[in-house]
């Protein structure tokens, strides 16, 4: 235990996956008065999210969470609803259990590190990080179809009553920043969103076409725009710490058993926000087998360059 409270952050816990489902039982305050931000892709099943985020919300004095993409997946247990309702059962069960969502009001964190506003925020895709600049939609994603690079989401997410996501993420870009302008000024902010803000993290992707999935141009300046001190985010499951305009945008994610499995995963794994630390907390080197992999205590290689 410390001797102060902190806000940390941790994201695509896949409790669903075998391999993940005792996770949960790692992730731990280091003060009876931390805070959790849980960023997206807890699992794919209504209740499966649930159980994780009131396990959570009894380890930690506040929890703050906002979806990823697989909450929004329609399975057979979702049948008859679509994704935007299915995100509508899932903040009413995370109000039932005192779990803050993008819909309530922004928590203000007044511990080590603040004041700072939390914005938890749902603002999905809209294709804009074509693979070369300036490609229409259509083309890009013809593209990646014919590189066999094609998101779950387009066969698993049904966007009804909006006709395609690119409509649903205009929507929520639009009350999204409505809600951010009527801030008190006066606070920084920590942004939180599943999928990145900016392009740039996801230039380190095995397949680039993924990146149309991965967010929108729209926010490329939503970090000074809103006087961010931390991004946080998830999707991408590359844990890592890289920082653009003085802002540190960190990426929390666990991943898949078979990911983090062969390259390790972060520890602890509620990665802390504020007060900002002194060091990074993922720091990732060249294996013996020659592939990264995130480095053990005690690991003496040299850091693999980041993209800063």
């Amino acid at each position: 235990m410390t001797d102060h409270p902190s806000l940390r952050a941790v994201s695509d816990l896949h409790v669903g996956h075998r391999g993940n489902s005792d996770v949960l039982g790692d992730i731990r305050p280091s003060h009876p008065g931390d805070w959790l931000i849980v960023a997206g892709d807890v699992a794919e099943k209504t209740d499966h999210v649930i159980d994780a985020l009131e396990r959570l919300a009894a380890a930690f004095e506040r929890v703050i969470w906002v979806p990823g993409n697989h909450e929004l997946w329609i399975g057979r247990d979702d049948a008859g609803i679509t994704s935007p309702a299915k995100y509508d059962r899932l903040v009413d069960a995370c109000r039932s259990i005192g779990v803050d969502t993008p819909e309530d009001p922004y928590p203000l964190w007044t511990g080590p590190g603040g004041p700072a506003w939390v914005v938890p925020m749902f603002l999905l895709y809209d294709y804009s990080w074509t693979r070369e600049p300036g490609q229409s939609r259509s083309v890009a994603l013809a593209g990646a179809r014919e590189r066999r690079v094609v998101a779950s989401d387009e066969f698993l997410i049904d966007t009804a009553p909006y006709p395609d996501a690119v409509a649903w993420c205009r929507e929520r870009l639009v009350a999204t920043t409505t809600r951010l302008a009527a801030l008190d000024p006066a606070h920084p902010t920590v942004l939180v969103n599943h999928w990145p803000l900016l392009r740039g993290p996801t230039e380190v992707l095995r397949h680039p076409d993924f990146a149309l999935w991965c967010g929108t141009e729209q926010t490329s300046d939503w970090h000074r725009r809103y006087r961010a001190v931390a991004c946080v985010y998830g999707h991408l499951h590359i844990p890592r710490t890289t920082v653009h305009d003085r802002v540190r945008f960190d990426e929390v994610s666990l991943g898949y058993p078979r990911e983090w499995g062969a390259r390790g995963r972060p520890d602890p794994l509620a990665r802390q926000i504020l007060p900002a630390p002194e060091l990074p907390q993922v720091r990732w080197i060249r294996g013996d087998d020659g592939m990264p992999r995130i480095a053990r205590p005690g690991d003496t290689g040299p850091d693999l360059e980041e993209e800063r």
